[in-house]
């Protein structure tokens, strides 16, 4: 991979849902007064969410979108990065676009129609226990379709990452393929996440079928793993792998974390420590950055773990999906 990055313009290049998050605490009488599962994400419309927005407790608002939250942190440890998402001409789309532009990643935005839907939020609701639940209006976002692919952007990555979560719209789906396919034939590899296992469960079919003919690196942590396999236990599913994809690299809370190279070779690593965990919102995308980054400066794949982890700790310690260090200096400080 690391020849390949070489002669790359950018480390990862990411597709995916451009989305402000807007983040609260709050309490399970909550999430169950609004009918929420705990953990999980749904789908809203435009209705539901001003009205799910003006019950809520005061948040704070930041640019997000998972996909996103990924490359911005391999910006932060110092790669090269690039975004392709929809936004519309609309004060949050200026917000998203600031705040992206400013973490170092390139992004270009592919303007929504005009009169057409507003740019996408995320309603995050953080209980005690630290867990997210999100209520997201994809608006904008969703309008993504392959036109909006440029085939010598994606070309000029090593890495195409894709979120599950834009499977979910037809015209982003195809986008998803024209992206996958650009990559692939530019001899480039293509990571993937699963996003979330309510995610895996309404496209569990058409997921597999992506980590056999386009997918070489997959995200996911232990319960989408589960979900894609429908297994009953973590080591269930991992043996369900069965070399379906090149790395597979599983996330596993608390219990840290584990590589997986050809369905062979098992990496595990255990969870950086963390004095307090705050809010688990964006700890996925940014284990995901700390592996990618790892793996485009040529470490092995037990340190591209540990920097995932490190990336992850510093997610977990503070609100908000996107670090509030510079990862590059944690990772120095931790001899990373």
């Amino acid at each position: 991979m690391t020849s390949t990055a070489a002669e790359a313009r950018f480390d990862v290049l990411a597709v995916g849902n451009a989305i402000v998050d807007v983040l609260a605490l709050t309490d399970d009488a909550f999430l169950d007064e609004h009918g929420m599962a705990k953990g999980g994400m749904q789908l809203i419309d435009d209705v539901v969410v001003h009205r799910l927005y003006d019950a809520m407790p005061p948040g704070v608002e930041v640019s997000g979108g998972s996909a996103a939250n990924t490359v911005v942190g391999v910006a932060s440890f110092g790669g090269r990065v690039a975004f392709i998402g929809r936004v519309a001409d609309d004060q949050l789309g200026e917000v998203f676009a600031h705040d992206i532009r400013n973490a170092g990643v390139h992004f270009e935005p592919v303007a929504a129609a005009a009169g057409g839907p507003a740019t996408a939020r995320c309603l995050i609701l953080v209980t005690p226990d630290a867990q997210r639940t999100m209520n997201t209006y994809l608006g904008a976002s969703a309008t993504i379709g392959p036109a909006d692919i440029d085939p010598e952007l994606v070309a000029s990555a090593a890495v195409l990452y894709v979120e599950g979560y834009l499977w979910d719209q037809p015209d982003a789906k195809a986008a998803i393929l024209t992206a996958m396919d650009a990559s692939k034939a530019a001899g480039r590899k293509v990571a993937f996440t699963l996003s979330d296992s309510f995610c895996v469960d309404r496209h569990r079919r058409e997921f597999l079928g992506l980590l056999d003919s386009h997918v070489d690196i997959l995200f996911a942590n232990e319960d989408e793993i589960c979900s894609l396999f429908e297994a009953d236990t973590f080591e269930e599913a991992v043996e369900k792998l069965n070399g379906s994809v090149s790395l597979a690299c599983l996330t596993r809370s608390e219990k840290g974390s584990m590589i997986i190279e050809s369905g062979v070779q098992r990496v595990g690593v255990p969870a950086h420590p963390v004095d307090e965990v705050v809010d688990t919102t964006g700890a996925g995308d940014l284990y995901a950055a700390g592996v990618l980054y790892g793996l485009s400066t040529g470490r092995d794949l037990a340190a591209a773990a540990r920097l995932g982890s490190l990336a992850a700790s510093e997610i977990i310690s503070h609100l908000g999906p996107r670090p509030q260090r510079s990862l590059s200096e944690l990772a120095v400080e931790f001899d990373l």
